[in-house]
């Protein structure tokens, strides 16, 4: 469990230096949208000077939220490409270290997990690459599965199922992130 500790904890400080990158990109981003919004919104006041002595002020109002809208939209697209960058950082380390030894410790935690979970006999899906390390366990091994790395685990009636690949906790943490980065941005 200290390795499956070890991993999550691993991926957090990853996750964690890799959000202190897309803050920091973020920051720059926000300051360039800044300055364009900035020059955006003098040029639109300019061209509306004369036309705002006969335009009422609700107009002005939604020319300049329309710009807001807009350096938002642009934030949020910059926002999204670098959290694809993010994640594929984090997935080629992911492929890196099914290489390592502490690899074979980490699958070994999930399954007790997996029978702490689903009862004590369990049958393992994994990927063909991994199967040795699973047979030396004496573990019931199932079907391959195109995973980075990682299991899923059924118990022995197959109306279970724990999904321990890499993927599937990347992704629930993706969700966390993108939600937490978008959530500043509104704040914002």
């Amino acid at each position: 469990m200290a390795s499956l500790d070890t991993f999550i904890q691993e991926i957090e400080k990853r996750k964690e230096n890799e959000i202190n990158l897309l803050e920091r990109t973020l920051a720059e981003k926000k300051a360039e949208i800044k300055r364009t919004k900035e020059t955006n919104v003098k040029q639109l006041q300019e061209h509306y000077r004369e036309e705002s002595k006969v335009k009422s002020s609700k107009e002005a109002a939604k020319i300049v939220e329309a710009a807001k809208l807009k350096a938002k939209k642009i934030l949020f697209e910059a926002i999204n490409a670098n959290m694809d960058s993010t994640f594929g950082v984090i997935k080629n380390e992911m492929k890196n270290y099914v290489q390592k030894p502490e690899y074979k410790k980490l699958a070994e935690k999930m399954v007790n997990f997996a029978k702490n979970s689903l009862g004590p006999q369990i049958i393992i899906h994994c990927r063909d690459d991994d199967k040795p390390i699973f047979k030396d366990m004496n573990i019931p091994i199932g079907s391959s599965i195109g995973a980075l790395g990682g299991i899923i685990a059924e118990d022995k009636d197959g109306k279970r199922e724990l999904d321990l690949t890499f993927e599937e906790l990347l992704r629930t943490k993706e969700e966390d992130v993108k939600s937490y980065l978008l959530e500043r941005m509104a704040r914002e």
